[in-house]
């Protein structure tokens, strides 16, 4: 009997889904079983979220903080977390990303060495010292001629070199060409004092300038340094605290739990 009923399922016609009648196109596309899964699936999966924010927002205490109420903001309607100011300026990402440690280390040894030679040879003074800590004192018989005292011709120098502390050369160094070109670094040569001077100030000026460059570029060096530093110590399996977050003119300061070695 099994194979005579197979037999006659096998000769029984196969139900089709009817097609859309051209006659009601007007009326729309005719859905079928297979759309109405979905649309069933969709609706069924919007009730259930409606049903579980319904519930949260009756088991929500009024008086509940938590942390996405301060670090997060509403954006036409939408909840946007609010972005942090970067740490790490682009160029220390630059160098962090394309640079090792050692390397680093090495440029920054560089520069502290080309600072240290720079600060020898300028004293570390200002140019312009309008104020001088320490004062020359001439002893007068008068107060006439205290009014009177011309204080380049008694010093012997040029009346704009009178504000210096230091290298303050006289009227007959500076009409030595030779002697200018000494003090110049062999930049100028000319046997007028003024020119001398405005030669002077150039040059000088010049390596003022240099050692504030280097200066700020080894401080950013030592930045990148610390925070590459910090940054493969953070990767130590050993417990530790962050103290001080990262900021774009320090590495983060971890503090790290004492161990018993065995």
């Amino acid at each position: 009997m099994s194979s005579y009923r197979k037999a006659q399922k096998s000769a029984q016609k196969s139900h089709r889904e009817r097609s859309q009648p051209a006659s009601r196109a007007r009326l729309g596309l005719l859905e079928k079983k297979k759309d109405y899964r979905l649309r069933a699936k969709d609706y069924h999966r919007k009730q259930d979220a409606l049903k579980v924010l319904k519930r949260k927002a009756l088991n929500k205490n009024p008086d509940e903080f938590y942390y996405k109420m301060i670090s997060s903001q509403m954006v036409d309607g939408v909840h946007t977390k609010r972005r942090k100011a970067s740490a790490v300026t682009e160029e220390q990402m630059k160098m962090m990303e394309t640079q090792d440690l050692r390397y680093v280390n090495h440029k920054l040894n560089i520069e502290s060495k080309k600072i240290e030679k720079l600060k020898s040879g300028l004293h570390m003074l200002g140019e312009a010292e309008a104020k001088p800590r320490n004062k020359h004192i001439f002893f007068l018989n008068s107060g006439k001629e205290a009014t009177d005292i011309d204080l380049a011709k008694r010093l012997d120098t040029h009346p704009a070199l009178l504000h210096r502390t230091h290298n303050r050369p006289t009227t007959s160094m500076l009409s030595d060409p030779a002697m200018i070109a000494a003090m110049a670094g062999g930049a100028g040569e000319g046997p007028s004092s003024s020119g001398s001077l405005q030669v002077l100030g150039r040059e000088k000026s010049k390596q003022y300038q240099e050692l504030g460059q280097r200066i700020e570029r080894e401080k950013q060096l030592r930045i990148i340094a610390d925070k590459m530093a910090a940054k493969k110590h953070s990767k130590e399996k050993a417990r530790k605290e962050l103290i001080k977050e990262e900021t774009p003119e320090s590495a983060p300061v971890y503090k790290f739990h004492t161990q018993r070695k065995r």
